[in-house]
């Protein structure tokens, strides 16, 4: 009996270079990319899991990885510096005859396959690193043992105008049962999208891995390789449904509405005061937000140590933030550290941590209600100094 034995461990796919982010994902990682004025992206799926009872978790990095590694340090924020399991950092490594780059998706879970039979788990989750939710696994891996299912796909229910951006999971005739992956079709059978969250039997997929390593044509994917593969040898593989909220924010336009969804508390599940579901994030030391006599705010989130001397709308301020007299911010998100000055006007945004915006400088404008994902949303990427009276117009990017 090993010690150190766990039912369940997590490994989070953290690696991605976010090219859709643009300037902000130019020296980080996408999930370390601040979101909702105190988090960072990646902080919902390790709160899920501590959440859900998973307190094994490999979190793989690759692109850009210091920040993220600085950010998650021992993991005490999400209560995972722990002696028996914890937060593991999984960066690419060197063996004794070679190394290489994490390849796919699934490549990078089989060169870890050494952690993972460290803890001879029964189940692996397999998560991505750059998504909003709040989700319990738990039950989710409740459904998988229900099943006794090989390979369990949590699926979100899209309209069928939009089925054809996902992957696709073809259900059996009143059952959950999965007998068809189609990746992006051309014109879907069904809504069933797959959100890139799995749960397997680890003695079913390890042996699919290392057969998947051995096949010099596969592209060493989940979506493209394993679970394919998996359906064509007829395994037992089920859809587990998913009602909440969702979103990927791989996209500018896409990081921008999960952002402005945080303010419609109420009118979806993306609730983070939920005292039932935290989200837990690494937070510095700050001293209270402070607001002036002539400052104005309608609708926003403010976190600590922002200094609000104009007018706020329907916006999220980070941490740090300096805000001076005059200035009019609507519908944007300022990151951390970002400076504005005196004047500045920014609508429908996104300024960069530690950003400067000039003196009367007009970043972005209003913009009228848009097809979700298709928003045209001005960029400040992080460190830059936007000029007194520049202007930066709707959809462009800098930095």
């Amino acid at each position: 009996m090993n010690k150190n034995s766990k039912e369940c461990i997590a490994m989070l796919l953290a690696g991605g270079q976010g090219t859709r982010l643009g300037v902000l994902t130019s020296d980080v990682a996408k999930p370390a990319v601040p979101f909702g004025a105190k988090y960072r992206i990646i902080d919902f799926p390790l709160s899920n899991c501590i959440n859900s009872g998973i307190d094994t978790i490999g979190v793989l990095t690759q692109y850009r990885p210091f920040e993220l590694h600085q950010y998650i340090g021992n993991g005490q924020p999400w209560d995972l510096d722990r002696l028996n399991g914890g937060i593991f950092v999984l960066p690419p490594f060197m063996r004794a005859k070679s190394g290489e780059w994490y390849k796919g998706t699934a490549n990078a879970i089989y060169q870890n396959i050494d952690f993972i039979d460290n803890y001879s788990p029964e189940y692996v989750v397999i998560l991505s690193g750059d998504h909003i939710y709040k989700m319990d696994y738990h039950d989710m891996l409740t459904e998988h043992k229900k099943n006794n299912a090989d390979c369990t796909i949590a699926v979100l229910d899209v309209p069928l105008s939009e089925a054809s951006r996902f992957g696709i999971l073809n259900l059996k005739p009143g059952t959950q049962q999965i007998a068809e992956f189609e990746e992006k079709p051309k014109q879907p059978k069904s809504t069933k999208a797959s959100m890139g969250i799995y749960i397997f039997t680890w003695e079913k997929l390890r042996q699919y891995l290392i057969d998947d390593e051995e096949d010099k044509t596969s592209e060493n994917d989940f979506g493209k390789n394993i679970i394919p593969k998996m359906l064509g040898d007829k395994q037992r593989m089920f859809a587990y449904q998913f009602d909440g909220y969702w979103k990927d924010v791989g996209t500018i336009s896409s990081l921008w509405e999960a952002n402005m969804d945080i303010l419609r508390a109420g009118k979806n599940d993306l609730n983070l005061d939920d005292d039932r579901w935290k989200i837990y994030a690494r937070t510095n030391a700050e001293p209270p937000q402070a607001v002036t006599s002539t400052a104005k705010l309608i609708n926003c989130l403010v976190s600590e140590g922002t200094v609000v001397k104009g007018t706020v709308k329907d916006s999220i301020i980070s941490n740090s933030v300096t805000i001076g007299e005059g200035a009019y911010i609507e519908g944007s998100i300022v990151m951390p550290g970002a400076v504005i000055e005196d004047g500045a006007d920014i609508r429908y945004a996104i300024i960069g941590w530690n950003a400067v915006v000039g003196k009367n400088a007009i970043i972005g404008e209003t913009l009228p209600a848009s097809k979700p994902g298709e928003w045209k949303i001005a960029v400040v990427g992080p460190n830059y100094t936007v000029k007194e009276g520049e202007i930066i117009a709707a959809d462009q990017m800098v930095g």
